[in-house]
């Protein structure tokens, strides 16, 4: 069995990604919504120590970008959780978790 990625049996039909694309995206993914993650902690780290604070505009921003590692962010530092416009994240959760699905539903 050939265990290697095969380019000219899996073509690209109706902008479906190729495997390694689709692997390749899915890291990328991960790593930023890791970095979303470690970015709502030191916004924490941050207001425990009264120091510069990270606009909350650009923490919903990046929370639209990597809405997982916000959410996580939020519920393990507390942070941002009673705050009622961040309760788009959960939201943005799960835009995400559609458009993922659907990716990947594709992509096979």
């Amino acid at each position: 069995m050939h265990l290697l990625y095969d380019r000219e049996r899996h073509t690209r039909t109706r902008g479906v990604m190729f495997i390694p694309d689709l692997f390749l995206f899915l890291v990328v993914y991960i790593l930023v919504n890791m970095s979303v993650f470690f970015c709502y902690g030191h916004d924490k780290i941050k207001a425990k120590k009264n120091l510069w604070r990270t606009p909350e505009n650009l923490l919903l921003f990046i929370a639209f970008l990597g809405p997982f590692g916000a959410w996580s962010g939020m519920q393990v530092f507390r942070h941002k959780t009673q705050k009622i416009k961040f309760y788009l994240v959960p939201l943005f959760a799960l835009l995400h978790g559609v458009l993922l699905s659907r990716t990947l539903v594709l992509s096979l």
